[in-house]
């Protein structure tokens, strides 16, 4: 390693003066054993003083893999043409796939950094946007070499570019009480069906997966998403009354009305004289904040299953888009639930590869073609639970509803 001094870096200082801690801090303790992380340090400072950007990228992947590593090569040059902080001059980063959940153990972790500090900067973001652990900083020559040893520990690269994304999973079941599907399970299903389709980009744009086990959607899925997996219920709330007594009587009966009762979006929820409680389980949208506030008292229902939603994003052509229900309620209990989960995603996906235009969100995509050439396409019937009663969806029609909720009725029937 070169013996090098650090590069004066105001800009970045002052970002440690605060009261939170700093990433600033964080590089440069890397960059007191790494001349990459010491050289990004002096990029990074240049950037916040010209106020751009100066990386690039380019082509870099391990063998049999068209995407998961994101090269970027530096364009700060100095006098003579020159990388002007050569040991930052290939910055690129290796994205991972977490195990769902995200479950890991010490030994796992150590063994990461281990790798990291012996081919990379030492710099690992858990998690990216899309998931993925991020292994940033790494030279042309060492990407191979550092995939190898990654993929030594059982791990594989996730997602880049126009491709199914890296999914991501709530720690769910596995130690929550709310949840109401098997994510994990979810979660590896979808992986290992479209894992090609991950390593080998062949699609508009990107497309991801995410899974929460209940309607608080700590994934974030309904609006981060191409394909939200949401679980729910579909019969009646649990109430346990005694406890409903317990939790009144510890906090008193203005604070169950001020925060539980009069917070129902729905005005479901009300609060007897004997300080029981009603719930009309019929306008129950579950929301999940009365469960989250009187946890002893109250939890889903038994009759457990997903919600599909469609179309989720970020900015990008048209703004942000929420996920549209697709299916309002599946059960995954069988082999059979799950092989009509992935066979929906894979007509989702074909369509999507079929009709996108390049670099379209599947949302982007039903908002220009419209939700019934979509749902056509994808073999799905127009289901009256996508929309529960025109209060939450102003923009439907509602003159000949009756007729069309009275052949929902008929193909319902003929169906069973």
């Amino acid at each position: 390693m070169a013996d090098r001094k650090y590069h004066d870096t105001p800009n970045l200082d002052q970002l440690e003066s605060g009261p939170w801690p700093s990433f600033v801090t964080g590089i440069k303790r890397l960059a007191e054993k790494n001349d990459m992380a010491r050289d990004l340090l002096g990029q990074l400072e240049t950037s916040y003083q010209t106020r751009l950007g100066y990386w690039k990228g380019g082509t870099v992947g391990v063998i049999g893999y068209g995407g998961g590593v994101i090269p970027r090569f530096t364009e700060l040059k100095d006098e003579n043409g020159k990388p002007k902080y050569p040991d930052a001059a290939e910055f690129h980063t290796l994205r991972v796939m977490p195990p769902a959940g995200m479950h890991y153990n010490t030994d796992t972790l150590r063994k990461m950094c281990d790798v990291w500090e012996k081919y990379g900067s030492g710099l690992i973001a858990f998690h990216g946007q899309s998931g993925d652990i991020m292994f940033q900083g790494c030279t042309t020559d060492n990407v191979q070499p550092a995939f190898d040893e990654l993929n030594e520990m059982g791990f594989d690269l996730g997602g880049a570019g126009p491709a199914v994304r890296t999914g991501m999973s709530c720690v769910g079941s596995a130690r929550c009480e709310q949840s109401c599907a098997n994510e994990q399970k979810i979660h590896r299903e979808l992986v290992n069906n479209f894992l090609d389709d991950m390593h080998r980009p062949s699609l508009p744009y990107k497309f991801k997966f995410k899974v929460s086990g209940c309607p608080n959607d700590c994934m974030n899925a309904i609006h981060r998403s191409d394909f939200a997996t949401i679980g729910t219920w579909r019969d009646d709330m649990k109430v346990e009354q005694e406890e409903v007594v317990k939790f009144v009587a510890d906090k008193g009966r203005k604070y169950v009305i001020d925060n539980v009762i009069s917070r129902c979006p729905t005005n479901a929820l009300s609060l007897n004289d004997d300080d029981t409680l009603d719930v009309d389980n019929r306008n129950c949208v579950r929301c999940m904040h009365c469960i989250n506030v009187m946890t002893r008292a109250l939890s889903p229902g038994d009759d457990k299953g997903v919600t599909i939603l469609i179309g989720g994003k970020r900015t990008l052509k048209i703004g942000d888009t929420m996920g549209t229900v697709i299916v309002p309620f599946m059960k995954l209990e069988t082999d059979e639930d799950y092989d009509q989960l992935r066979e929906l995603a894979e007509n989702v996906i074909d369509f999507f590869a079929e009709n996108a235009l390049e670099h379209e969100r599947t949302g982007e995509m039903i908002e220009r073609i419209g939700l019934m050439n979509f749902l056509d396409g994808i073999g799905v019937d127009v289901d009256p639970n996508m929309v529960a009663h025109p209060r939450e969806g102003s923009y439907v029609r509602m003159d000949g509803w009756d007729e069309e909720a009275e052949k929902w009725k008929q193909r319902k029937a003929a169906a069973e």
